[in-house]
């Protein structure tokens, strides 16, 4: 027991030292973590869990923390979780502001957020890929592309929170009748 929360802990405090950039740069952190290291989850419920999370309020890191802790170790693996992942977050912002506040206005220190900046793109973009092939693994090319323009024109034409994207279509997918596969009917 105490070696997996040991696991547990030091995973997401891998990602909560290396998450630099918020949110968006800790997914692929999280998912290495997960899926590929440890194997707690799968990709499929790497990606339901980071659909439920986003449409949820409050950090994403700090969800998916505390749902994977729970499910590889209970109550104590979600509390684990979270404290792993967020007390570096908060020493490195107690940190960082200080040193902003004495050297903002130089450029070696702005030049350190601008060096972050390219390191995420490349991950997001890594991650969107995952994404996509999983997408039409699952839906088809088609599919794939009209819910991703239409998710887009939402988010992005129409200003809407992603949130809510994702929320219309979890509950899209829940009150769609189910097919019948091809050994069902033959049972009928």
């Amino acid at each position: 027991m105490w070696q997996r929360q040991i696991r547990l802990f030091m995973a997401f405090l891998r990602v909560g030292l290396f998450g630099f950039g918020g949110g968006p740069s800790m997914i692929p952190l999280v998912r290495r973590e997960a899926v590929q290291r440890h194997a707690w989850l799968d990709d499929n419920d790497f990606a339901d869990v980071l659909a439920i999370g986003n449409t949820l309020p409050g950090p994403i890191a700090t969800k998916m923390a505390g749902y994977i802790g729970y499910r590889v170790g209970g109550p104590l693996g979600a509390i684990n979780a979270v404290v792993a992942v967020t007390v570096p977050l908060i020493l490195a912002m107690i940190a960082l502001l200080g040193l902003y506040a004495r050297h903002g206005d130089q450029r070696w220190v702005q030049g350190m957020g601008q060096g972050v900046i390219p390191v995420v793109m490349v991950m997001m973009a890594q991650l969107t890929l995952d994404f996509f092939a999983k997408s039409r693994a699952g839906l088809g090319w088609l599919a794939t592309a009209i819910l991703g323009i239409a998710a887009g024109g939402l988010i992005y034409g129409l200003g809407l929170h992603p949130g809510l994207v994702i929320g219309a279509i979890l509950i899209t997918a829940l009150l769609r009748p189910m097919r019948r596969t091809s050994a069902e009917e033959a049972s009928r």
